[in-house]
């Protein structure tokens, strides 16, 4: 099938023609000069042609250039000139000229209308050139042209004049025809060749002409025409198409191959293939002035021609090219026009002389293999299992494939033809099997896949929880609150998994084929028992189980521009008694309203009540979870209520609100959140006094606006990025609203405090700090004094993280006994650890005007107020507060005695 004696022949063929490497340069002569003529290259014909100051034209190289070295001439701008090159290398030390600056070979261009020619030079190589206009060499020996394209319509691409030799076109492209006239062993090897109005080739007192597989397009005249004194030539393994009806200016036949009288002497042609059809106009052959129509006429008179071909027409042509022609033929390459390797195509027999494979033409048939595919049966298996890798390629030639089987534990590779191998494993590994495939041309390709060997032994189940947590750097992915992860792949499996059963214990179970982490998001915090059960492609099955501790994560503060998320007032749609009403917060995957990442805690919210139909409360709590007995907004039968509410997102996404009794509108803005793994610490600060315009500024009237400074001052650093402060209305002339904002070119539509004559109204806001450490307070109508206490801020120094709780009531003096005034109360239950809280505290059945002051226990008292009481009216307000030994202080005024109920919505702790 391949003779081995081919093989070497090709490849001496390739040396002979090639030349041997060129040996190394001399150490003061630069192996290479470079030329670029683009505009960023800094070059210059005077430069000493390094890469870095190249020379501006190939002429400026031409005149320094030395034997050995090597001309890298830049692909991009046509170069404006006609290059002559006489210079000279020595014989295994050519001057060579080469397109592109990189090792490889590119293609640099002459501009239109200008072309090469070398005289009177020897040992010398062009490669990678396109030019318009032909190419003329004279009087020069040792000269190679490789990868050329000619376009252009000169008359003749190529012009080899006399006193040339050894001069070689090879891998090459040209529009026009070649004319040799007065040289010696011109070779024509694996190109492209057009005729024009001449013979595609022509050759006269050209002795030793070599034109061996080319593909050559007859258009007037002859494909091929040997005349003069050309003898001793060689035509062979050529692909010759006559079927061009292009106009000729001469009248008389075409011929596929003419060989005058003069030239047959010596001459030798075979294994070429010629396409018709054929007539008295177009003749396959002219030998020594006679026509011959068929091959074996041709043969027989001549002794030429045994193993060409002719056929009909081009169509059809392509399978008897391949592995038909004379691999021993002068002139043959080692590779085709493309560069590519001469290969045996396995599906064809080869017919060549003495069963030799070359294709005839300027290409050579090949196998384009790609991909290669490796599947494992068993690929899951304990060790001492027979594992069988199957290869399957894209190969056109897969039965002449070599497959190398690399089974990646350190043993000697199996190297066959055949499409499986079998493997033994002696110890446990996730082995990556490397099956490579290797063709006759040598081209390879590669497929891997991991063979898990196990240690010997049971299937035994085994797992791992951990909180699932959200990545701050990916804000796309939703991560519930109370989200865990169950992590199997510590369990011990000989064989493969064909089923996992997961059971979460609060009712929710999954089922998936393969060994995976699963993810599951709770509704409650709480004690859980989760099982895992599998079961093995043997049928035998195990089962674990865990009990899993479920709380909410500490988490950073994001605060946010205040953005309305629902306004029951324009979708007729109230907040009543009996039913609780969604509130879809702006997570990632919803288009509307303002975004922030999907993996929120606890959201921060001012939640205001207003025209209910009876005095009544509000609750938010988490979605998903039972009514909690807190309260966060109460509300007068037609008044208007607001607070500030901090409280843990439920597993959907959403949070609940719902009235204790009667209808309302509820409009809730969103604020701010939590979430474990980003945001900013939080500091409690005892309350401390911002400002009071009863003794500084005066009342803040209708749209007008303060700006008030809160960081810098008062313990609150210059970076804090929010401000947690108590803002009190007092004093106002009209029904309004307040606004606490950063930016003062930027109001929002918002509001943090409602305020009413004669009453005094506070509520707590988490306010971003704006420019120079300033907030900005604002009041739609009338006028009113405001108070702010400062009792906390955020900041990447901050001390502590937040930990969202299921709300819940802490005390109510309503089952111990009124709160006197002047008197205090100490809040337990908090955690032990926790540096603040937050709270809701609500007031009720108050005998007299005052206010209560919420402290960490065991400290100093501040002057400041946490909330007012109003008799008649019940008051809540959402609290941050210190802690100290899970427990606060309430102080109440001297204003009258009154009921105070504390509800825990979360609590801050050491980050």
């Amino acid at each position: 099938m391949r003779p081995t004696r081919a093989t070497v022949l090709l490849t001496a063929g390739l040396v002979s023609l090639l030349g041997l490497p060129a040996t190394a340069a001399a150490a003061d002569i630069p192996a290479n000069l470079y030329v670029n003529n683009a505009a960023a290259s800094e070059c210059s014909d005077t430069g000493p042609g390094t890469y870095a100051n190249p020379f501006c034209t190939i002429s400026a190289a031409v005149k320094v250039v030395q034997p050995g070295q090597t001309v890298r001439i830049a692909s991009g701008k046509p170069y404006d000139e006609a290059v002559t090159i006489s210079r000279s290398g020595q014989p295994g030390k050519p001057i060579t000229f080469i397109g592109g600056t990189s090792p490889n070979v590119g293609q640099f261009s002459l501009a239109a209308g200008k072309g090469l020619t070398v005289t009177g030079a020897s040992h010398v190589a062009v490669r990678g050139m396109y030019a318009t206009t032909g190419l003329k060499i004279t009087g020069s020996t040792d000269v190679e042209l490789e990868q050329f394209h000619i376009g252009g319509n000169d008359p003749d691409s190529l012009t080899i004049g006399a006193g040339s030799s050894n001069v070689r076109l090879i891998r090459s492209q040209l529009a026009t025809s070649v004319r040799i006239e007065g040289a010696q062993g011109t070779v024509l090897s694996r190109n492209r060749l057009h005729g024009y109005v001449d013979a595609a080739v022509t050759t006269f007192d050209a002795p030793g002409t070599v034109v061996t597989n080319n593909t050559i397009y007859l258009e007037c005249e002859a494909a091929v025409s040997l005349g003069g004194a050309s003898t001793a030539s060689a035509l062979f393994n050529n692909l010759i198409h006559t079927e061009s009806d292009a106009g000729c200016p001469a009248p008389g036949p075409r011929y596929g191959i003419t060989v005058a009288q003069s030239a047959a002497a010596g001459t030798r042609a075979d294994s070429n293939l010629i396409t018709g059809p054929f007539s008295d106009a177009r003749v396959a052959y002219k030998w020594a002035g006679t026509p011959y129509q068929e091959q074996a006429a041709f043969h027989a008179a001549t002794g030429q021609g045994s193993y060409d071909i002719l056929t009909p027409e081009r169509t059809g042509s392509g399978s008897l090219i391949v592995d038909s022609g004379d691999p021993t033929a002068p002139g043959v390459l080692p590779v085709d026009f493309y560069g590519r390797p001469v290969a045996d195509d396995p599906r064809v027999p080869n017919t060549g002389k003495d069963g030799g494979y070359i294709d005839r033409g300027e290409k050579e048939t090949q196998d384009d293999l790609r991909n290669v595919r490796v599947e494992l049966e068993q690929g899951w298996a304990p060790v001492g299992s027979t594992v069988k890798a199957k290869a399957t390629s894209d190969s056109s030639w897969a039965a002449a494939l070599t497959y190398q089987y690399d089974f990646g534990d350190g043993t000697a590779p199996v190297v066959t033809k055949a499409t499986t191998a079998e493997h033994v494993y002696s110890a446990p590994c996730a082995c990556v099997v490397t099956v490579t495939a290797v063709n006759v041309a040598g081209q390879k390709a590669q497929g891997q896949q991991t063979a898990n060997v196990t240690a010997a032994g049971s299937l035994t189940t085994a797992f791992t929880t951990k909180p699932y947590l959200p990545n701050a750097d990916d804000q796309s992915v939703f991560v519930a609150p109370l989200a865990i992860e169950v992590d199997p792949r510590s369990s011990t499996t000989p064989w493969p998994i064909v089923r996992m059963d997961v059971d979460y214990g609060d009712g929710a179970k999954e089922v998936s084929d393969p060994l995976i982490i699963t993810r599951h998001a709770y509704k409650l915090p709480g004690t859980y028992k989760v099982t895992v059960t599998l079961q093995d492609a043997k049928g035998a099955t195990s089962t674990a189980e865990r009990t899993v501790q479920v709380g909410y994560t500490p988490a950073g503060y994001v605060p946010l521009a205040p953005s309305r998320v629902l306004d029951t007032r324009t979708t007729d749609a109230p907040v009543q008694g009996g039913t609780a009403t969604p509130i879809t917060l702006p997570i990632a995957q919803y288009s509307w309203g303002q975004s922030h990442t999907a993996g929120a805690s606890a959201a921060v919210l001012n939640v205001t009540v207003t025209g209910s139909t009876e005095d009544t409360h509000l609750s938010v709590w988490p979605s998903g979870q039972p009514r909690p007995v807190t309260s966060n907004v109460n509300i007068k039968a037609g008044g208007t209520s607001s607070n500030t509410v901090t409280v843990p997102i439920g597993a959907d996404g959403k949070v609940s609100a719902q009235l204790n009794s009667g209808k309302a509108a509820l409009i809730v803005d969103f604020v701010g959140y939590y979430q474990p793994n980003t945001g900013q610490r939080f500091s409690p600060l005892a309350p401390t006094r911002v400002v009071d315009t009863r003794t500084t500024g005066g009342a803040l009237g209708g749209g007008q606006t303060r700006t008030v400074k809160v960081a810098g001052v008062n313990g609150i650093p210059a970076d804090a990025t929010a401000v947690a402060l108590n803002l009190t209305g007092t004093g106002s002339t009209e029904n309004g609203h307040v606004i606490a904002y950063p930016d003062p070119a930027k109001r929002p539509t918002t509001s943090n405090l409602n305020v009413e004559p004669g009453k005094d109204k506070s509520n707590q806001a988490i306010v971003p700090v704006g420019p120079n450490g300033t907030i900005t307070l604002y009041t739609n109508t009338g006028s009113t004094h405001l108070i702010l206490d400062a009792v906390g801020y955020y900041a990447k120094d901050g001390k502590a993280l937040f930990t969202p709780v299921v709300p819940q009531r802490l005390a109510d003096t309503r089952t111990t006994g009124k709160l006197a005034p002047g008197a205090s109360t100490t809040v337990a239950g908090i955690p032990g650890n926790a540096l603040g809280a937050a709270l809701n505290v609500t007031a009720t059945d108050t005998t007299g005007p005052g206010f209560l002051t919420v402290y960490g226990h065991g400290g100093t008292r501040p002057e400041a107020s946490s909330l007012q009481t109003i008799p008649g009216i019940t008051v809540p307000n959402h609290v941050t507060t210190p802690v100290a030994d899970g427990r606060v202080g309430i102080w109440n005024s001297y204003g009258g005695s009154t009921h105070v109920i504390t509800d825990l919505f979360g609590y801050f702790t050491q980050g």
